[in-house]
């Protein structure tokens, strides 16, 4: 992975010289080009202007901000720059705190750090520190002439840097209706068969074990289709809702299910209907 930032680290009078590498890549996902549906053929876009209906070149484009209906504030190069924060190479970390006290809504990009030469010793210093305090490191810093918010925290041998949206980005849980204790009573014999339930199938997360099946048989339209096949897909079907009456009984089926080391399936019919369009998809290939 290339470097996409580079800079030092600084806590206390510490600082240490890093570089920004992602620590996630992009997996292949299908794309889709919009056609002409009559020739099958790429649709292009213009630059339109709405006042007299020509194509606006490039450089003619400005950016602007509507301040009313029809009424536009135009920023140039200069406002930008004015705009800007000041282009620092140090993520100085003035606060840590404990790593479970931050709500996971805040985190979005995770970003590994790596040191740079002469910057061993101090980043392995700083990387135990913050394992053994379970603390994390949090500060502002420039990236793409924009500030963000990040948080740096241990995992194994490396630091990751993990970007961060401000709280005003956040919804307040409070603007929407959840179940409360005084609302909705859960009987204690419901919550032990709950959690017994978890517990049974409770194991280390496998991240090889899930796939985006949805893209999966996006391709294997594709290529049916390529051949002049089509595959015979089963309709979607809303999930059966556990009625509140039956809640006692669906949890016991689910522990017994669980204890013999099986998954409770969601239905019976569900099953069914996975079965009936799997096979359907069989006898069409």
């Amino acid at each position: 992975m290339a470097s996409i930032w580079k800079g030092a680290l600084a806590f206390g009078l510490v600082n240490i010289p890093v570089e920004l590498r992602s620590a996630v890549r992009s997996a292949e996902k299908l794309s889709f080009r919009q056609l002409d549906k009559k020739h099958h053929q790429p649709i292009k876009y213009e630059r339109v202007s709405s006042v007299d209906g020509k194509t606006v070149p490039w450089g003619d484009i400005v950016k602007g901000y509507e301040i009313s209906k029809g009424k536009f504030v135009v920023l140039d190069d200069a406002d930008f720059a004015a705009a800007a924060v000041e282009m620092s190479r140090v993520l100085e970390m003035t606060d840590f705190v404990p790593a479970e006290s931050i709500d996971p809504r805040y985190f979005e990009s995770p970003y590994f750090l790596v040191p740079r030469e002469g910057g061993d010793k101090a980043y392995a210093l700083l990387r135990d520190a913050l394992a053994e305090t379970g603390k994390v490191g949090i500060g502002t810093f420039a990236l793409r002439n924009k500030q963000h918010l990040a948080a740096v925290k241990p995992m194994g041998n490396a630091l990751v840097l993990e970007l961060m949206r401000f709280q005003a980005e956040l919804v307040d849980p409070d603007e929407m209706k959840f179940p409360d204790s005084d609302s909705v009573k859960v009987r204690p014999q419901e919550r032990a068969m709950a959690v017994q339930l978890i517990e049974n199938l409770a194991e280390p997360f496998d991240p090889s074990k899930y796939r985006d099946e949805y893209e999966d048989k996006l391709h294997e339209i594709i290529k049916a289709k390529a051949k002049g096949k089509k595959l015979a897909i089963a309709d979607a079907r809303e999930p059966e809702q556990t009625k509140v009456v039956d809640l006692v009984s669906r949890l016991q089926e689910s522990l017994e299910a669980s204890a013999g080391g099986k998954r409770p399936r969601a239905s019976a019919k569900v099953a069914a209907h996975k079965r009936a369009a799997k096979s359907a998809r069989r006898k069409t290939a």
